[in-house]
């Protein structure tokens, strides 16, 4: 302090002047100066470096030029006893100035209102008019990873952040803005501007912007990114941001008025934002850990990019564009696009929802219609690891501009996938064949059971599906008794469901499993038909989530093995850890397969599957007969199954499906004593069923109330699916990120659209 008070006397003839030191971050050390005779400063010191001398004139010409527009808005340049606005100190190592103090409480630290906001805007807007037409080399060439053209410069910090949960986050909407912001850039308005306008750095005083402060990350940038800053910070904290920031964007535009590009891209630019302090705040966490200026927006920040991901990028932009004045773009209603569907697409291939859904985005459990709509996605399990996961994403992307062939070439992908994968099974599960569906997948491991028994009879258990080949659909009691279908071929043996709910046998205590069991054993014995293979879900999906009761396999497998058949679990839905306890749902019965069908998740909608098998099995089909699939096992497709692995491993979600999943069965189950409607809660991690029924003694099937909460949920943004033999089974298999606030969200709704019919009757 001694030091500082030295120069400021040597200097700017200002004695006896009280200090306090600054807090912040960055090239300077502050100090705010008061005077004996009631004025303030705030003193800046600097070491000198190349180039600074030229970029601190630069700010001052800035600041000169505002502060004859406003002046006491910005901190103006004072010269010193020298007539210069810098005094270089300790022999040119050093360089000091001083700026005048400008008054205001800070807009983090007051009452928010929308008068507040939209003088956020105006204020904004005035200052960068201010600055249109001016130039400065050094500015133009100044190159900062704060600057939003810059911002996946910090991508490199995002491996810092401590959670994998929160990293994919940022390394989504990094991936966003490099596909849909960066190709745009060149394209926007350019000046200098503040790119700084935090709420720390704006002042307040009588609900308006007075002033703005810290002009040290000045950047010749995208006009654009000056508003998205700003709206940044300002809506720390905000249950409804997007209306926040249209007070911003709406009082900006009529003193300078946003192109539609611009304000096309403020959603991804905020998010960018977000996304540059969270990084830096968890690398600067490490360089300095003690300091509480360097992490005062973390939170804030994590806070506001969980909401950000649940809003609609088209949502948002719709409403950034009507403050504005602009017009927002018209997308065809339902009936349109179902009409211009059905002109190329056959009807066989059916639609969701009493009024289907135009899709165009989606975000880890969020999902977003053509009209800006979000929807959170308690139904699709084929995202395992969340929609458009970024590490999945990038692997494809970064694989497929390397290679992509088929397995007749010997390349790394394959061996390593195929060994990380095999990884997860126990012994003797040792050989896969990887192909692009399940369907496909079903289809080859009827083949192989074929081949190695010689027999030519395959049990199935009644409402199970298995794929759309002719093969796949053969095998599935859910298609071939369904609507169209032609009844079981003439080498099929169905067991019934082992539905300890609607059965005949209630207690899951592993008796009734055994009872299930030996029904089916009864079917193998018929006739001396020795099966090929049995094959069965760990639970029956088409059925109704139906959990197979314990004990079951053991039986049926320990009989067919004893007629020399494979005994096949179909995992292609229940896989991957969905089950919560077990990585697959054959574990839950404590047995091992022979072979094992994958699909849906482990390409995380990349089409991808596969058989895993045997040694003994698979040696059985090396007959001479080639097995070759073009697409199966290519270096891409491997390359995004590694990623899925690797993220179920790095983001625990095995585990979150287990905790969310019981969490939610427990709301769930909660919920069902308070309504008679809701008969059983079944299933297990996030693979969850809600059966509805008229009686709970006759369980006469209520399809009717099914299919209404389906529809309404859909309508207040909560997808699930019906079914089951009578439709009236609600199917919960979200992406495997889904959380217990979004468990909670769906009980929620849940119970509003439960209750609404019955206080109606």
């Amino acid at each position: 302090m001694k030091q500082v008070m030295e120069l400021l006397e040597e200097h700017f003839a200002i004695k006896n002047a009280t200090l306090k030191r600054m807090e912040g971050y960055g090239r300077s050390i502050n100090y705010q100066v008061d005077t004996a005779q009631g004025e303030k400063f705030v003193c800046k010191q600097y070491q000198t470096e190349s180039g600074l001398c030229e970029l601190l004139d630069a700010e001052n010409q800035v600041l000169q030029k505002l502060s004859h527009q406003s002046p006491n808005s910005y901190p103006a340049p004072v010269r010193n006893l020298k007539g210069k606005f810098l005094s270089s100190i300790e022999n040119g190592k050093q360089l000091v100035r001083l700026l005048t103090f400008v008054e205001g409480e800070f807009l983090a630290e007051v009452e928010h209102s929308t008068g507040l906001f939209q003088s956020i805007g105006r204020f904004l807007a005035q200052m960068n008019k201010t600055l249109l037409d001016f130039c400065h080399p050094a500015i133009e060439a100044r190159q900062l990873d704060w600057d939003l053209q810059h911002c996946l410069s910090n991508q490199k910090y995002s491996k810092y952040i401590e959670t994998p949960q929160q990293r994919k986050l940022v390394d989504y909407f990094f991936l966003q803005f490099s596909e849909i912001a960066l190709p745009e850039i060149p394209n926007l308005r350019r000046c200098v501007i503040h790119s700084d306008a935090n709420d720390w750095n704006l002042l307040v005083r009588d609900d308006q912007i007075s002033g703005i402060i810290d002009f040290g990350d000045m950047v010749h940038s995208s006009l654009i990114n000056e508003i998205a800053i700003a709206i940044t910070y300002a809506i720390f904290g905000k249950s409804r941001p997007t209306e926040w920031a249209c007070h911003v964007v709406k009082a900006y535009n009529e003193i300078l008025p946003l192109q539609e590009k611009e304000i096309e891209l403020l959603y991804y630019l905020i998010a960018a934002r977000l996304c540059t302090s969270v990084c830096n705040s968890a690398f600067n966490k490490i360089q300095n850990p003690d300091s509480k200026y360097i992490i005062i927006s973390e939170k804030p920040a994590w806070e506001m990019l969980e909401r950000w991901i649940s809003i609609s990028p088209i949502q948002a932009t719709n409403e950034f564009k009507r403050s504005a004045g602009l017009k927002v773009k018209a997308y065809p209603d339902t009936e349109t696009a179902l009409k211009r569907r059905w002109r190329y697409i056959s009807k066989s291939l059916s639609v969701s929802y009493s009024q289907p859904i135009k899709m165009v985005k989606a975000a880890f459990q969020y999902m977003y219609d053509a009209s800006g709509k979000t929807y959170l996605d308690a139904r699709n399990n084929i995202p395992h690891v969340g929609h458009c996961h970024p590490k999945v994403v990038q692997a494809g992307q970064r694989q497929m501009a390397l290679l992509n062939t088929n397995t007749r070439y010997l390349y790394n992908q394959l061996n390593n996938y195929a060994e990380q994968l095999l990884a997860k099974f126990p012994e003797p599960l040792s050989k896969v064949f990887f192909v692009n569906s399940g369907s496909a997948a079903s289809d080859l491991a009827i083949r192989l059971a074929y081949t190695h028994t010689g027999h030519r009879n395959i049990m199935v258990v009644e409402h199970g599906y298995h794929g759309n080949t002719k093969i796949g659909i053969d095998i599935s009691p859910y298609k071939f008794e369904g609507k169209g279908g032609e009844g079981p071929a003439s080498y099929i043996l169905k067991a019934p469901i082992p539905d300890t709910y609607r059965g005949p046998y209630k207690k899951n205590d592993g008796e009734a499993g055994k009872l299930y069991a030996r029904e089916a054993i009864k079917l193998l014995q018929k006739d001396d038909k020795n099966a090929a293979a049995f094959i069965c879900e760990p639970m029956i999906g088409c059925g109704g989530q139906v959990p197979l009761p314990k004990g079951y396999l053991e039986e049926i497998y320990r009989a067919i093995r004893a007629q020399r058949g494979v005994c096949i679990s179909d995992e292609v839905q229940t896989g991957f850890g969905r089950l919560g306890e077990h990585f697959w749902g054959f574990q839950m019965q404590g047995v091992v397969p022979d072979i094992v069908v994958l699909g849906k998740p482990m390409g995380n909608g990349h089409p991808l599957a596969a058989v895993v098998t045997t040694d003994e099995v698979a040696r059985s089909f090396e007959n001479g007969m080639e097995f070759f699939s073009s697409y199966g096992g290519n270096p891409v497709s491997c390359a995004i199954g590694l990623a899925v692995l690797e993220v179920i491993e790095e983001e625990e979600l095995q585990k979150n499906a287990l905790e969310t999943g019981n969490y939610l069965k427990q709301r769930l189950s909660t919920l069902a004593k308070n309504y008679p409607e809701i008969g059983d809660i079944r299933g297990f991690g996030l693979f969850l069923g809600i059966e509805f029924v008229k009686d709970q003694d006759t369980l006469e099937p209520y399809t009717k109330l099914a299919e209404h909460v389906m529809n309404q949920l859909r309508e207040n943004g909560i997808l699930v699916e019906t079914d089951g033999p009578y439709e009236n089974v609600i199917k919960i298999k979200p992406p495997m990120c889904f959380s217990k606030s979004n468990a909670q969200q769906l009980v929620d709704e849940l119970e509003t659209i439960i209750n609404a019919p019955l206080n109606n009757n």
